[in-house]
């Protein structure tokens, strides 16, 4: 399964010495669970399988290794993670896991921007300011953007 290296790479929990805290973006109601998560080396909720957060995992956390650009429309990806090029391979199956994780998050996304839009556009701001974003090319662009 694609997402499964996720819990031995491990890189998108992790801060790089020299590197400033990462405060995750949380939506309003995930603020209401969470209070705040701030990330200063690695993740504290970062388990031996992976996220300990389970059905909780803030929606910035699930939608990595992609971010959202809510003046565009468009999903574009963070060019550090690994599994970005079986991603991209995969966009090619429309029942692929790659293919399944962007519908959920493009419908994720279409509800946020309907009920909080500031949520899209401060964590697209804090992904372009920590990560290599590069335009994310599914087989069929409107798979990537939410109408």
């Amino acid at each position: 399964m694609l997402f499964d290296h996720c819990a031995q790479c491990r890189r998108c929990c992790h801060i790089d010495p020299g590197y400033p805290a990462l405060e995750v973006t949380l939506t309003r109601a995930e603020k209401k669970i969470h209070g705040s998560i701030c990330i200063q080396t690695e993740c504290t909720h970062l388990g031996a399988t992976g996220c300990s957060l389970g059905d909780s995992k803030p929606f910035s956390c699930k939608l990595y290794p992609l971010s959202f650009n809510p003046t565009s429309k468009l999903f574009s990806f963070d060019a550090d993670c690994p599994l970005m090029p079986e991603y991209q391979q995969q966009l090619q199956d429309e029942a692929s896991e790659a293919s399944l994780h962007l519908a959920l998050m493009s419908e994720q996304v279409l509800q946020l921007a309907k009920t909080d839009l500031g949520f899209l556009q401060k964590n697209h701001a804090v992904d372009a300011d920590y990560f290599d974003l590069q335009p994310l090319r599914p087989s069929n662009l409107s798979e990537a953007k939410p109408p």
